[in-house]
């Protein structure tokens, strides 16, 4: 990778106001993970599972964002869900780290519809070496010094609609907006979180005995940014794999894969590439593994 590319790369970040507001990570296999983003999905399976997700972003470029999330829930009974999620993202000079715990309650509509209610609470670390901006030629603020945010509390709410086929979520999962960096006309300076919101929804269409069709969608708001909006298409045979593409508006489309290896564990494998021509040409696409195990 030429050293021109990545200052293109870097340019492209933090000069961008939609992609410096867009603070947290996105997934491709956002619908098989929503733990993340939304806690009433805490023990909604009604059993104990355990799932990681890599996403290594702009592969081939130095410093490119890197996100590490781990998850884990479990049906507690008497309606009541637990969850517990840890996510490491570093992008370019900034790192952060949440540590989350969800807690759900179901409410039985009838025997085939649910509605679960969520409450986050996390614990948040984050910093930036804003001394690594001038190399890139972004100017930092004056007063700017290594940014360390320590340990901040945050939380979050969410809402889960579940019927046989169709599900619908809405979420919140940072309320309180810590300080951290942002730009400003070009130049970086010290601001706020910003608050993201999440809608979801999904449809599963049985074509006959071993295939379903899933279709799904996912609209991220973020403040100060362009609304996100995912469309994304799979197939499922058998209960045993799945194929499906992804769009993401004005951003880019990905594939994706994924097995169900003896009932309890589902792995999967994305790519993503990029709409932009001058990100195409300076990177090796965006990959995403996904690992799930069901007890």
């Amino acid at each position: 990778m030429k050293i021109n590319s990545t200052y293109l790369i870097l340019f492209i970040f933090f000069v961008s106001g939609s992609l410096m507001a867009q603070q947290d990570p996105n997934y491709i296999f956002y619908r098989y993970n929503m733990n993340f983003v939304n806690p009433a999905y805490a023990g909604a399976e009604e059993k104990t599972e355990f799932g990681a997700n890599v996403r290594s972003q702009w592969s081939g470029v130095a410093g490119a964002p890197e996100t590490q999330s781990f998850l884990a829930s479990t049906f507690l009974g008497r309606n009541v869900g637990l969850g517990v999620s840890i996510i490491n993202d570093k992008t370019f000079i900034e790192t952060q780290t949440s540590i989350a715990v969800d807690f759900s309650y179901k409410l039985q509509l009838d025997s085939d519809t649910n509605i679960y209610f969520g409450l986050k609470a996390s614990a948040n670390s984050y910093n930036a070496n804003t001394a690594g901006l001038m190399t890139f030629g972004i100017q930092p603020d004056p007063s700017l010094m290594d940014i360390d945010g320590g340990i901040t509390p945050n939380i979050g709410a969410g809402i889960y609609f579940q019927s046989r086929k169709f599900s619908i979520s809405f979420s919140a999962p940072k309320i309180l907006k810590p300080r951290r960096l942002e730009q400003d006309g070009g130049a970086a300076r010290l601001g706020r979180n910003k608050l993201h919101m999440y809608l979801m929804g999904a449809y599963d269409i049985e074509l006959n005995e071993k295939l379903i069709f899933k279709p799904s969608s996912m609209i991220r708001y973020v403040e100060s940014a362009p609304v996100s909006i995912d469309l994304t298409t799979a197939l499922r045979y058998n209960e045993i794999i799945e194929f499906g593409v992804a769009y993401r508006l004005d951003e880019g489309f990905a594939g994706f894969f994924l097995f169900n290896l003896a009932n309890s564990f589902d792995i999967g494998y994305a790519y993503e590439a990029p709409l932009s021509s001058s990100l195409n040409n300076t990177n090796n696409g965006t990959h995403e593994l996904f690992l799930k195990l069901s007890l």
